[in-house]
């Protein structure tokens, strides 16, 4: 059983450094929750690997997503609600989800936040553009698989010093925007128009079925709520993706990758990529894993820099999120169980919308 101490921890941390300024309803809720310990309690049916503010507040907008005219989804801008977070929105919230702790508890204990953010495909493209292709993806802990559609999408980077940078297909149905600034004494990298892509493997303990209504509103309810456009984004995607699925294998980030592996052809450069996994994995076995592989990889990884790049570029005390949570954008080859290179590309907004290019 997860603690009760231990989740609140983790709603006023969310609260504080990752909706703070990006999201006034989900800081707003978090917070909340964080001093109440029966709603909090609510997310303790989660295992602790999983037991995250996200997956509170996905069950909640799922649980009113099936009550779309309860007055709650006022608040909720993704059913059309128009209010900010006001003096009613907490008491209204709390109601809701303890007139319903059953179905909470049961989302949230047989559920897991599966986050299709596909902004973040802005992030990875430019550190997938680095390894010569065409390449072979695979992506671990993948949902659904859409950041594997990253060849597919248009992207738009807008810079100070060059305007706005311009890659992917030109009439891409998805277009993706995203600030690209410098860190003091980077340069510019450079973003190719396409990257080429011969095979897309996805790995996850339980891969999304996006034609299934139940699993397709699933992943809608873990999109923050007061963030359409992002809902919106994802629904193109969506639409994209089913017209040419990728491979998807059940099974664990750790146990299976090599099987996983081994779906990629071996004449394609692999290419795995993982983007706000390793919260739920432990670190050190997953790149213990990658080094296990019987041929050479490349790792991109956006990934707090604690659980991800740490592994193998330690020492890196910059890079660490103090005040505000920021990704780390890497790249490194592993083989024959070793680390050949590795190296943190940018900081990153955690959703996709700003790279910080690093020197």
């Amino acid at each position: 059983m997860t603690s009760v101490d231990l989740v609140r921890q983790r709603l006023a941390e969310f609260a504080e450094r990752e909706a703070h300024g990006v999201s006034p309803l989900y800081e707003h809720l978090a917070a909340h929750a964080a001093r109440d310990p029966e709603v909090a309690g609510l997310l303790t049916a989660a295992p602790e690997h999983f037991a995250h503010a996200t997956l509170l507040l996905a069950a909640a907008h799922r649980l009113v997503q099936a009550e779309p005219f309860h007055e709650l989804s006022n608040y909720y801008p993704s059913l059309g609600g128009t209010y900010g977070p006001d003096e009613g929105t907490w008491p209204l919230f709390r109601s809701f989800v303890l007139d319903r702790a059953d179905r909470m508890r049961e989302l949230i204990a047989t559920r897991s936040t599966q986050t299709n953010e596909v902004r973040r495909a802005a992030l990875l493209y430019p550190a997938v553009a680095l390894v010569k292709g065409p390449v072979g993806l695979l992506e671990v802990g993948c949902s659904a698989g859409l950041l594997l559609g990253l060849d597919q999408y248009g992207y738009r980077y807008q810079t100070q010093e060059a305007g706005q940078l311009v890659a992917g297909p030109a009439k891409a149905a998805v277009g993706v925007h995203c600030a690209l600034e410098l860190a003091p004494g980077a340069t510019l990298p450079k973003i190719p128009k396409t990257v080429k892509v011969g095979a897309k493997v996805g790995l996850d303990r339980a891969p999304a079925d996006l034609t299934d209504e139940d699993t397709h509103a699933w992943l809608e309810a873990c999109v923050w709520a007061d963030q359409p456009e992002r809902l919106r984004l994802f629904g193109v995607a969506a639409t994209v993706q089913r017209k040419s699925p990728p491979t998807l294998v059940e099974g664990d980030a750790v146990a299976d990758l090599g099987r996983a592996a081994d779906l990629v052809p071996a004449e394609l450069p692999l290419v795995v990529i993982t983007s706000n996994v390793l919260a739920y994995v432990p670190g050190a076995d997953f790149v213990a894993a990658l080094k296990g592989l019987d041929r050479p990889v490349w790792w991109v990884s956006h990934e707090g820099y604690a659980a991800g790049l740490e592994h193998v570029l330690p020492g890196r005390d910059d890079l660490r999120a103090e005040e505000s949570a920021f990704g780390v954008l890497g790249i490194a080859k592993l083989e024959e169980g070793e680390v050949r290179s590795a190296k943190a590309l940018a900081k990153t907004a955690l959703h996709g919308q700003r790279l910080t290019w690093l020197p």
